[in-house]
Protein backbone atom coordinates (compact mmCIF):
# COMPACT_ATOMS: atom_id res chain seq x y z
CA UNK A 1 0.00 0.00 0.00
CA UNK A 2 1.54 3.34 -1.07
CA UNK A 3 2.09 5.57 2.08
CA UNK A 4 2.64 9.58 1.50
CA UNK A 5 3.90 11.84 4.23
CA UNK A 6 4.18 15.48 4.31
CA UNK A 7 8.24 16.31 4.57
CA UNK A 8 10.00 19.96 4.51
CA UNK A 9 12.20 20.04 1.52
CA UNK A 10 15.44 20.09 3.12
CA UNK A 11 14.44 17.47 5.70
CA UNK A 12 14.08 15.34 2.61
CA UNK A 13 16.67 16.42 0.25
CA UNK A 14 20.64 16.66 1.42
CA UNK A 15 21.26 20.14 0.32
CA UNK A 16 25.00 21.48 -0.38
CA UNK A 17 26.37 18.01 1.10
CA UNK A 18 30.16 18.27 2.11
CA UNK A 19 32.54 16.53 -0.49
CA UNK A 20 36.13 16.32 -0.46
CA UNK A 21 38.55 17.29 -3.40
CA UNK A 22 41.75 17.04 -3.75
CA UNK A 23 44.57 19.27 -3.18
CA UNK A 24 46.60 20.91 -5.72
CA UNK A 25 45.39 18.38 -7.89
CA UNK A 26 42.73 19.58 -11.31
CA UNK A 27 39.33 18.33 -10.63
CA UNK A 28 35.95 18.09 -13.03
CA UNK A 29 34.77 21.96 -13.84
CA UNK A 30 30.67 22.20 -14.55
CA UNK A 31 30.17 25.75 -15.93
CA UNK A 32 26.97 27.29 -16.15
CA UNK A 33 26.45 27.04 -20.17
CA UNK A 34 27.11 22.78 -19.76
CA UNK A 35 23.96 22.63 -18.17
CA UNK A 36 20.65 22.76 -20.97
CA UNK A 37 16.59 22.55 -20.00
CA UNK A 38 15.22 19.28 -20.96
CA UNK A 39 18.54 17.26 -20.78
CA UNK A 40 18.95 15.39 -17.93
CA UNK A 41 22.62 14.92 -17.58
CA UNK A 42 25.26 17.68 -17.89
CA UNK A 43 29.16 16.94 -18.06
CA UNK A 44 32.05 18.90 -17.43
CA UNK A 45 33.81 21.07 -19.88
CA UNK A 46 37.09 22.01 -18.24
CA UNK A 47 39.35 20.72 -15.19
CA UNK A 48 40.86 23.80 -12.85
CA UNK A 49 42.47 23.36 -9.59
CA UNK A 50 40.24 23.23 -5.92
CA UNK A 51 39.05 26.63 -4.91
CA UNK A 52 36.24 27.92 -4.18
CA UNK A 53 32.49 27.17 -5.80
CA UNK A 54 29.65 24.16 -5.96
CA UNK A 55 31.09 20.81 -4.90
CA UNK A 56 29.58 17.54 -5.60
CA UNK A 57 29.83 14.04 -6.94
CA UNK A 58 28.51 12.03 -9.64
CA UNK A 59 24.44 11.71 -9.70
CA UNK A 60 24.23 14.91 -7.64
CA UNK A 61 21.55 17.48 -9.01
CA UNK A 62 22.72 20.75 -9.87
CA UNK A 63 20.10 23.41 -9.33
CA UNK A 64 20.64 26.71 -10.51
CA UNK A 65 19.61 29.74 -7.92
CA UNK A 66 20.43 32.33 -10.32
CA UNK A 67 17.73 34.41 -12.50
CA UNK A 68 17.78 34.06 -15.29
CA UNK A 69 19.26 30.63 -15.53
CA UNK A 70 16.63 29.19 -12.86
CA UNK A 71 13.81 30.39 -15.18
CA UNK A 72 15.40 28.77 -17.63
CA UNK A 73 15.68 25.11 -16.13
CA UNK A 74 19.07 24.58 -15.61
CA UNK A 75 18.58 21.80 -14.05
CA UNK A 76 20.89 18.79 -14.34
CA UNK A 77 22.24 15.68 -12.61
CA UNK A 78 26.29 15.87 -13.22
CA UNK A 79 27.84 12.92 -14.52
CA UNK A 80 31.64 12.57 -15.66
CA UNK A 81 33.70 13.67 -13.11
CA UNK A 82 37.32 12.97 -12.50
CA UNK A 83 37.22 10.23 -9.74
CA UNK A 84 33.55 10.85 -9.36
CA UNK A 85 34.10 14.26 -7.97
CA UNK A 86 34.05 17.75 -8.66
CA UNK A 87 33.58 21.61 -9.11
CA UNK A 88 31.23 24.48 -10.48
CA UNK A 89 29.80 27.89 -10.29
CA UNK A 90 29.37 29.52 -7.17
CA UNK A 91 25.58 29.83 -8.80
CA UNK A 92 24.20 26.11 -7.60
CA UNK A 93 22.60 24.77 -5.17
CA UNK A 94 23.42 21.18 -4.99
CA UNK A 95 20.94 18.21 -3.73
CA UNK A 96 21.33 14.80 -2.99
CA UNK A 97 19.03 12.14 -2.10
CA UNK A 98 19.18 11.60 2.02
CA UNK A 99 20.32 8.08 3.70
CA UNK A 100 17.14 5.78 4.20
CA UNK A 101 15.04 8.96 3.42
CA UNK A 102 15.00 10.04 0.00
CA UNK A 103 16.54 8.63 -3.45
CA UNK A 104 19.64 10.76 -5.53
CA UNK A 105 17.01 10.05 -8.49
CA UNK A 106 14.12 11.05 -6.75
CA UNK A 107 15.48 14.24 -5.73
CA UNK A 108 16.48 14.96 -9.38
CA UNK A 109 12.66 14.64 -10.80
CA UNK A 110 11.84 16.05 -7.54
CA UNK A 111 14.05 19.38 -8.07
CA UNK A 112 12.20 19.99 -11.64
CA UNK A 113 8.78 19.73 -10.57
CA UNK A 114 6.78 23.13 -10.85
CA UNK A 115 6.23 23.16 -6.98
CA UNK A 116 10.00 23.22 -6.03
CA UNK A 117 10.94 25.39 -9.01
CA UNK A 118 8.08 28.19 -8.40
CA UNK A 119 9.11 28.30 -4.95
CA UNK A 120 12.53 28.57 -5.85
CA UNK A 121 11.48 31.73 -8.15
CA UNK A 122 8.92 33.45 -5.86
CA UNK A 123 12.04 33.29 -3.39
CA UNK A 124 14.41 35.09 -5.59
CA UNK A 125 16.45 38.06 -3.37
CA UNK A 126 18.23 40.99 -4.74
CA UNK A 127 18.77 43.41 -7.14
CA UNK A 128 17.16 43.09 -10.51
CA UNK A 129 18.95 41.39 -12.80
CA UNK A 130 20.80 39.40 -10.48
CA UNK A 131 18.73 37.42 -7.85
CA UNK A 132 19.46 34.56 -6.16
CA UNK A 133 17.71 31.68 -4.44
CA UNK A 134 18.57 31.50 -0.78
CA UNK A 135 19.29 28.02 0.45
CA UNK A 136 16.82 28.64 2.94
CA UNK A 137 14.27 29.11 1.34
CA UNK A 138 13.55 25.50 0.85
CA UNK A 139 13.12 25.26 4.81
CA UNK A 140 9.63 26.57 4.36
CA UNK A 141 8.50 24.12 1.18
CA UNK A 142 6.20 21.36 2.44
CA UNK A 143 5.15 18.18 0.43
CA UNK A 144 3.43 15.48 0.30
CA UNK A 145 5.63 12.60 -1.12
CA UNK A 146 6.09 9.10 -1.10
CA UNK A 147 8.01 7.65 2.21
CA UNK A 148 9.40 4.59 1.22
CA UNK A 149 12.80 4.32 -1.34
CA UNK A 150 10.66 1.25 -3.31
CA UNK A 151 8.15 3.44 -4.67
CA UNK A 152 10.78 6.90 -4.41
CA UNK A 153 12.76 4.63 -7.18
CA UNK A 154 9.98 3.36 -9.28
CA UNK A 155 8.92 6.75 -10.20
CA UNK A 156 12.22 7.94 -11.04
CA UNK A 157 12.69 5.00 -13.00
CA UNK A 158 9.90 5.37 -15.10
CA UNK A 159 10.90 9.08 -15.87
CA UNK A 160 13.99 7.61 -16.02
CA UNK A 161 13.39 5.36 -19.29
CA UNK A 162 12.11 8.43 -20.93
CA UNK A 163 15.51 10.76 -20.08
CA UNK A 164 17.63 7.75 -21.30
CA UNK A 165 15.70 7.42 -24.65
CA UNK A 166 15.94 11.18 -25.35
CA UNK A 167 19.39 11.13 -23.72
CA UNK A 168 20.56 8.90 -26.51
CA UNK A 169 18.40 10.49 -29.27
CA UNK A 170 20.44 13.53 -28.54
CA UNK A 171 23.74 11.60 -28.76
CA UNK A 172 22.98 10.58 -32.33
CA UNK A 173 22.53 13.39 -33.49
CA UNK A 174 25.28 15.31 -32.18
CA UNK A 175 27.31 11.95 -33.76
CA UNK A 176 25.20 12.73 -37.07
CA UNK A 177 25.99 16.20 -37.31
CA UNK A 178 29.41 15.75 -36.53
CA UNK A 179 29.30 13.17 -39.62
CA UNK A 180 27.93 15.29 -42.23
CA UNK A 181 30.26 18.66 -40.77
CA UNK A 182 33.12 15.90 -41.53
CA UNK A 183 31.47 15.07 -44.99
CA UNK A 184 31.25 18.96 -46.21
CA UNK A 185 35.13 19.96 -45.15
CA UNK A 186 36.16 17.02 -46.47
CA UNK A 187 34.51 17.55 -49.82
CA UNK A 188 34.90 21.32 -50.08
CA UNK A 189 37.82 22.18 -48.30
CA UNK A 190 40.43 19.59 -48.13
CA UNK A 191 39.76 18.28 -51.38
CA UNK A 192 38.57 21.06 -53.45
CA UNK A 193 39.33 20.86 -56.88
CA UNK A 194 41.49 23.02 -58.52
CA UNK A 195 39.31 24.13 -61.03
CA UNK A 196 36.42 24.81 -58.96
CA UNK A 197 36.54 29.15 -59.77
CA UNK A 198 36.12 30.67 -56.26
CA UNK A 199 33.03 33.56 -56.09
CA UNK A 200 31.91 36.00 -53.40
CA UNK A 201 28.54 33.81 -51.93
CA UNK A 202 26.62 36.94 -52.88
CA UNK A 203 26.61 36.01 -56.61
CA UNK A 204 25.04 32.53 -55.94
CA UNK A 205 22.36 33.61 -52.87
CA UNK A 206 20.45 36.41 -52.48
CA UNK A 207 20.58 37.61 -48.78
CA UNK A 208 17.86 39.21 -47.39
CA UNK A 209 16.88 40.93 -43.73
CA UNK A 210 13.97 40.78 -41.89
CA UNK A 211 12.09 43.90 -40.73
CA UNK A 212 10.48 44.99 -37.31
CA UNK A 213 7.44 46.83 -36.69
CA UNK A 214 8.11 49.73 -34.22
CA UNK A 215 7.82 50.45 -31.86
CA UNK A 216 8.05 46.61 -31.20
CA UNK A 217 6.04 46.98 -27.99
CA UNK A 218 3.46 47.72 -29.80
CA UNK A 219 2.69 44.78 -31.86
CA UNK A 220 3.57 42.29 -29.00
CA UNK A 221 0.71 39.76 -28.46
CA UNK A 222 -0.12 36.47 -27.16
CA UNK A 223 -1.52 34.99 -30.03
CA UNK A 224 -0.91 36.25 -33.71
CA UNK A 225 1.92 35.39 -36.13
CA UNK A 226 5.23 33.84 -34.36
CA UNK A 227 7.97 36.46 -33.71
CA UNK A 228 10.99 34.39 -33.76
CA UNK A 229 13.89 36.03 -31.40
CA UNK A 230 17.50 34.68 -30.81
CA UNK A 231 16.88 33.04 -27.90
CA UNK A 232 14.82 30.85 -29.68
CA UNK A 233 17.92 29.57 -31.85
CA UNK A 234 20.42 29.61 -29.16
CA UNK A 235 18.18 27.09 -26.52
CA UNK A 236 18.77 24.37 -29.27
CA UNK A 237 21.90 22.33 -30.28
CA UNK A 238 19.49 21.22 -33.29
CA UNK A 239 20.11 22.56 -36.86
CA UNK A 240 15.80 23.31 -36.19
CA UNK A 241 13.85 25.52 -34.97
CA UNK A 242 10.48 23.79 -33.50
CA UNK A 243 8.93 26.01 -31.26
CA UNK A 244 8.72 30.27 -30.96
CA UNK A 245 7.78 32.07 -27.95
CA UNK A 246 6.78 35.36 -28.94
CA UNK A 247 3.93 36.34 -31.21
CA UNK A 248 3.05 40.02 -33.02
CA UNK A 249 -0.29 41.14 -34.03
CA UNK A 250 -1.38 40.81 -37.37
CA UNK A 251 -1.60 44.27 -38.29
CA UNK A 252 2.37 44.17 -38.12
CA UNK A 253 2.50 42.01 -40.54
CA UNK A 254 3.41 44.77 -43.76
CA UNK A 255 6.44 45.81 -41.14
CA UNK A 256 8.32 42.53 -41.35
CA UNK A 257 9.26 39.25 -42.87
CA UNK A 258 6.90 36.24 -42.90
CA UNK A 259 8.71 33.05 -43.63
CA UNK A 260 7.27 29.68 -44.48
CA UNK A 261 8.41 26.23 -42.42
CA UNK A 262 11.56 24.80 -44.14
CA UNK A 263 13.12 28.47 -44.69
CA UNK A 264 16.81 28.47 -43.50
CA UNK A 265 17.78 31.82 -41.42
CA UNK A 266 20.99 33.05 -40.09
CA UNK A 267 21.15 35.25 -37.28
CA UNK A 268 23.28 38.35 -38.03
CA UNK A 269 22.90 40.25 -34.55
CA UNK A 270 23.51 39.73 -30.49
CA UNK A 271 24.55 36.05 -31.51
CA UNK A 272 25.12 36.17 -34.96
CA UNK A 273 26.63 33.60 -37.38
CA UNK A 274 24.10 31.08 -35.92
CA UNK A 275 22.09 29.00 -38.65
CA UNK A 276 18.57 27.29 -38.33
CA UNK A 277 16.04 25.48 -40.28
CA UNK A 278 12.29 26.68 -39.22
CA UNK A 279 9.47 23.58 -38.86
CA UNK A 280 6.86 26.43 -38.40
CA UNK A 281 6.14 30.00 -40.04
CA UNK A 282 7.52 32.81 -38.37
CA UNK A 283 8.18 36.28 -38.82
CA UNK A 284 11.85 37.94 -38.20
CA UNK A 285 12.68 41.32 -37.40
CA UNK A 286 16.16 43.12 -38.56
CA UNK A 287 18.58 40.48 -36.82
CA UNK A 288 17.72 37.81 -39.07
CA UNK A 289 18.71 37.27 -42.84
CA UNK A 290 16.99 34.63 -45.06
CA UNK A 291 17.97 33.25 -48.47
CA UNK A 292 15.36 33.36 -50.87
CA UNK A 293 16.91 32.61 -54.05
CA UNK A 294 20.06 29.68 -53.63
CA UNK A 295 22.22 28.41 -55.97
CA UNK A 296 23.01 26.02 -52.85
CA UNK A 297 20.44 23.67 -50.86
CA UNK A 298 19.59 24.32 -47.19
CA UNK A 299 22.03 21.34 -45.67
CA UNK A 300 25.09 22.63 -47.70
CA UNK A 301 23.94 26.58 -46.56
CA UNK A 302 23.87 24.88 -42.84
CA UNK A 303 27.23 23.87 -42.76
CA UNK A 304 28.80 26.17 -44.76
CA UNK A 305 27.82 28.79 -42.22
CA UNK A 306 28.58 26.62 -39.23
CA UNK A 307 31.90 26.17 -40.65
CA UNK A 308 32.90 30.21 -41.38
CA UNK A 309 31.51 31.03 -38.26
CA UNK A 310 34.30 31.98 -36.63
CA UNK A 311 36.02 33.89 -39.42
CA UNK A 312 32.43 36.08 -39.98
CA UNK A 313 32.46 36.66 -35.82
CA UNK A 314 36.04 38.04 -36.15
CA UNK A 315 34.73 40.90 -39.18
CA UNK A 316 31.58 41.84 -37.24
CA UNK A 317 31.20 45.21 -35.50
CA UNK A 318 29.36 46.28 -32.61
CA UNK A 319 30.49 47.57 -29.24
CA UNK A 320 28.27 45.18 -26.93
CA UNK A 321 26.90 43.21 -29.38
CA UNK A 322 28.80 41.71 -32.41
CA UNK A 323 26.61 42.70 -36.00
CA UNK A 324 27.87 40.50 -38.97
CA UNK A 325 27.46 43.46 -41.76
CA UNK A 326 25.24 41.93 -45.00
CA UNK A 327 28.00 42.65 -47.25
CA UNK A 328 30.54 40.38 -45.18
CA UNK A 329 28.36 37.43 -45.95
CA UNK A 330 27.69 38.82 -49.63
CA UNK A 331 31.32 39.51 -50.40
CA UNK A 332 32.58 35.78 -48.72
CA UNK A 333 34.90 34.44 -51.24
CA UNK A 334 34.15 30.31 -51.82
CA UNK A 335 35.05 27.79 -54.09
CA UNK A 336 31.94 26.72 -55.97
CA UNK A 337 31.58 22.86 -56.90
CA UNK A 338 30.38 21.81 -60.01
CA UNK A 339 26.52 20.84 -60.30
CA UNK A 340 27.43 16.98 -60.06
CA UNK A 341 29.58 17.18 -56.80
CA UNK A 342 26.90 18.70 -54.99
CA UNK A 343 24.32 17.08 -56.18
CA UNK A 344 26.12 14.19 -55.01
CA UNK A 345 27.17 15.73 -51.69
CA UNK A 346 23.24 16.54 -51.38
CA UNK A 347 22.40 13.03 -51.92
CA UNK A 348 24.77 11.90 -49.35
CA UNK A 349 24.16 14.53 -46.47
CA UNK A 350 20.02 14.76 -46.78
CA UNK A 351 19.48 11.16 -45.81
CA UNK A 352 21.81 12.26 -42.46
CA UNK A 353 19.93 15.47 -42.03
CA UNK A 354 16.51 13.87 -42.53
CA UNK A 355 17.25 11.11 -39.37
CA UNK A 356 18.20 14.00 -37.38
CA UNK A 357 14.71 15.82 -37.99
CA UNK A 358 13.21 12.11 -37.37
CA UNK A 359 15.01 11.70 -34.10
CA UNK A 360 14.21 15.42 -32.57
CA UNK A 361 10.33 14.92 -33.12
CA UNK A 362 10.63 11.98 -31.67
CA UNK A 363 12.61 13.72 -28.60
CA UNK A 364 9.53 16.36 -28.53
CA UNK A 365 7.18 13.57 -28.00
CA UNK A 366 9.33 11.69 -25.29
CA UNK A 367 9.73 15.14 -23.34
CA UNK A 368 5.79 15.94 -23.74
CA UNK A 369 5.57 12.66 -22.15
CA UNK A 370 7.65 12.95 -19.64
CA UNK A 371 6.96 16.48 -18.72
CA UNK A 372 3.06 15.58 -18.48
CA UNK A 373 3.97 12.13 -16.06
CA UNK A 374 6.50 14.21 -13.64
CA UNK A 375 3.28 16.36 -11.76
CA UNK A 376 1.37 13.78 -11.90
CA UNK A 377 3.54 11.30 -10.78
CA UNK A 378 4.97 13.40 -7.93
CA UNK A 379 1.68 14.85 -6.29
CA UNK A 380 0.58 10.70 -6.58
CA UNK A 381 -2.35 11.78 -8.92
CA UNK A 382 -0.62 8.61 -10.38
CA UNK A 383 0.21 5.68 -7.95
CA UNK A 384 3.01 3.39 -9.16
CA UNK A 385 1.10 -0.50 -9.13
CA UNK A 386 3.51 -2.88 -7.52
Amino acid sequence: MSEWKEYRFSDFVLMNPTVKLPANEQVSFVEMKDLENGKRYCYPSSTRLNSSGAKFENRDTLFARITPCLENGKICQVKGLKNGVGLGSTEFLVFRGKPNVSDTDFVFYLSRWDEVRSHAEINLDGTSGRQRVPKECFNELILNLPKSLTEQKSIASILSSLDDKIDLLHRQNATLEKMAETLFRQWFVEEAKADWEIKPLGSLVTVKRGGSPRPIQDYLSDTGLRWLKISDATKENSPYIFEIKEHIKIEGLNKTTHLKAGTLVLSNSATPGIAKILQVDTCIHDGWLHFPKSHFSNEFLYLLFKKIRPELLQQGNGSIFTNLKTDILKEYPIPIPDNESLLFFDNQVKPIFNKILKNQIQIRTLTALRDTLLPKLMSGELIIDN
